[in-house]
Order: C-alpha cells, then sequence, then structure tokens
C-alpha cells in the first residue's frame, strides 16, 4: 500500500544518515588519537635530545658547597634525589656493617658492634699464666677488628663465680655474630675449679696460655710483689726451704705457678689439647708478629696483626704497637711492664732451673714442643 511505502523510504534513509554519522564520527576520533601521540612522542624525544646533548656537571667537591643555580632543572632534581637516598641510606641502613664508612676496621667494627651487637660470653679466654706475657698478648689481639675483648680481669672464674653467668655475660663488650669475645685472667690457670667452670659454661671455649721461663717468670712475679710489699723476705728465703740441700719450697705461689705440667693435667680433664694455644713468653719479646700470627690461625682468625704493626721499645726491652690512625702517641704497656728485675745470686738460678727440667721435660711431651727454657 503507499503508507507502508512510505514508512520504508523513511526507515532506509535514517540508517543511511546513521552510518553516515557514526563513519564520520571514528574518523575524527582515530585523527585527534593520532595527533595527540605524534604531539607528546616529539615533546619527549626533543627532552631527551636536549638532555644527552647538555650533561649534567660533575658535583665534585670543588662544586659541593654551590647552589643548584644554572643547572638544567632535570640536573638538579638528580641531585637532590641522590642527596636524599644516601642520607636515607646512612640513617637506616639494611647492612649495618657494610653501611659503615671507617677510616680503619678495627674502629668501623668496633663501633658498628657498640651500637649493633650483642653481648655474649667470651668464646676465648687467655687463662694464663702470671707474669708471662698475658696483657702482651691481649693488647696485641685487641687491634683484631674480628676481636672484642674486655680489658680488665674479671676473676668470674676464681672469684666471682657465684654471681652467675647473667652477671658475666653483662661485663662483656658487645660483639657482632662475626666477632669474638675474648677476656683475660691468668689466675684461671692454676685454679683448680676454673677448667670445670669454663666446660660447664662451653665445652668449645678456646684457651690461649703464655708461658715463660718459669725461673724468670718467677723473679719477675717476686720483683711485682717488692715493689707493693718492700719489707718481704728476700727472693732466696721464699724459694728455698733449704738452700744448702737445694729443697724448694713448692708452696710458695710464685715458684707453685711454674710447674706448668701439674696446672695443665687438670686443664686435660676438660679440654682437648686442640683446643688450647701456648704462647712462648720469650718468643713474644723477639719475635710478636710471629707468636700473634699463631695466636690468629689458633682463632681461625685472618692474619691481620704483622710486622707492621710493632717496633721495639729499648726503653722497655719489649715491642711495643705502633701509632694508630686514632691517635697521637704510639701504645706501649703499663709502667708496671718491663721494670727491671731484682738481682738473684746465679748458684739460685741454677739451682731452680735444676728443680724445674723434670717439670719441664713432661710439659714440653704433652705440649709437642720445646720451649727451650734450660
Amino acid at each position: 500500500s503507499p503508507f507502508l511505502d512510505m514508512a520504508h523510504r523513511l526507515i532506509s534513509s535514517a540508517n543511511t544518515s546513521s552510518a553516515r554519522f557514526a563513519f564520520i564520527f571514528t574518523v575524527s576520533l582515530s585523527c585527534t588519537y593520532l595527533f595527540y601521540s605524534i604531539l607528546f612522542c616529539r615533546s619527549t624525544i626533543m627532552t631527551n635530545q636536549g638532555y644527552d646533548g647538555k650533561r649534567c656537571p660533575p658535583s665534585g667537591s670543588a662544586a659541593a658547597g654551590k647552589k643548584l643555580l644554572g643547572k638544567p632543572e632535570i640536573c638538579a632534581s638528580l641531585e637532590v634525589r641522590s642527596a636524599l637516598l644516601e642520607t636515607a641510606a646512612q640513617k637506616a641502613p639494611r647492612d649495618p656493617v657494610k653501611a659503615a664508612v671507617p677510616t680503619d676496621n678495627k674502629y668501623r667494627n668496633m663501633s658498628v658492634a657498640q651500637k649493633y651487637g650483642n653481648k655474649k660470653l667470651p668464646n676465648a679466654l687467655i687463662v694464663g699464666v702470671k707474669k708471662g706475657g698475658t696483657r702482651a698478648v691481649l693488647e696485641f689481639i685487641r687491634i683484631h677488628p674480628d676481636v672484642r675483648a674486655l680489658g680488665t680481669e674479671p676473676h668470674f672464674f676464681d672469684r666471682n663465680y657465684d654471681r652467675g653467668l647473667d652477671w658475666y655475660r653483662s661485663l662483656m663488650p658487645r660483639t657482632l655474630d662475626s666477632q669474638i669475645t675474648l677476656e683475660k685472667t691468668p689466675s684461671y690457670f692454676v685454679t683448680r675449679e676454673a677448667p670445670r667452670r669454663i666446660s660447664s659454661m662451653s665445652h668449645e671455649t678456646k684457651l690461649i696460655v703464655v708461658v715463660r721461663n718459669p725461673v724468670t717468670r718467677a723473679i719477675s712475679d717476686y720483683t711485682q710483689t717488692l715493689s707493693k710489699k718492700p719489707e718481704i723476705p728476700t727472693f732466696e728465703e721464699l724459694a728455698f726451704k733449704n738452700r744448702s740441700l737445694g729443697i724448694v719450697d713448692t708452696s710458695w705461689n710464685a715458684i707453685r705457678i711454674g710447674m706448668y705440667i701439674l696446672h695443665l693435667e687438670n686443664w686435660l680433664q676438660y679440654f682437648r689439647p686442640s683446643q688450647m694455644h701456648f704462647v712462648s713468653g720469650e718468643r713474644l719479646i723477639t719475635d710478636p708478629a710471629g707468636e700473634m700470627g699463631r695466636v690468629q690461625d689458633f682463632l681461625g682468625l685472618k692474619r691481620i696483626i704483622t710486622d707492621k704493626h710493632f717496633y721495639f721499645n729499648r726503653t722497655k726491652g719489649f715491642p711495643c704497637l705502633k701509632k694508630p690512625e686514632s691517635s697521637s702517641q704510639p701504645r706501649c704497656l703499663g709502667k708496671s711492664k718491663g721494670r727491671t728485675h731484682v738481682q738473684i745470686d746465679q748458684e739460685v738460678i741454677e739451682q731452680l732451673q735444676e728443680f724445674y727440667r723434670p717439670f719441664n721435660i713432661k710439659f714440653f711431651e704433652i705440649v709437642g714442643h720445646d720451649f727451650k727454657w734450660d
């Protein structure tokens, strides 16, 4: 019918107009997108070319104090960002050991340990002997960056054991997990209960014993006592019950300490020989670097302490540490070390050497080393 024909024509015309509008809109949108894409890409390329062509000037020491005026904006922002990152890294280091900026290994590890370390029971002990050279060993080994040592003698395993291990631990310096905690008390070696008590703390403790010719050690011991008590009897009177018969008084502590084998047998009931290292007090004077090299090996440390750390002090008669970077003075042991021994009659010395000889021979056999004291 005419009415239906008219309706079909109107619908066909509407569909054609809609399709035409949709096509024009799509083309227009695509052109707009393409235009802005080209514009953005060109801007990025120009910026990069400008930056590459004009490098940021180095921020060396000469320019460190100058402001960022005159630099490209991107350079200034990079320097600020770099400075902020560096500051943040210093304030909150992920690894406190690597974050430290040392001038010297020892003082770096010391300061880091004080801040991040924990107080631990000792891994190693200098247990003896009195007047053998224990203070020298302690002071020498303390310059190693992987060793932290208590400077005073705590006398825990002989005099203060009833205070408990928590008290003992509280005395120790803070250490990192990679560091060795060390303390020195020479009277441990001659204390009957000390080996058992130390073993109860840890079966794996390493023990350092500094030994010296027992005759020389006894004279040094007496010299020290005499400086404090000038009224004591003579060395000869104290050393012998009957000098004409050559009977030595083994109850005198200065004599008894030098009977090393008697004390060592007690220690070997609780510790393996491999856990004990014997330092020669004589070689500690003539070759400190060599003796300390062996101590470092025993403790499982890298040999950092060498000849370059020592010089021989002719006034004192023993080696001292050279001036460290952090000090204006070399480090020598105190005035009480290296004092002149009292003069002892040669016959008395020979009698004591004869007395000690069988003890020394047995000691050399057990230790596996001849210290050549005859």
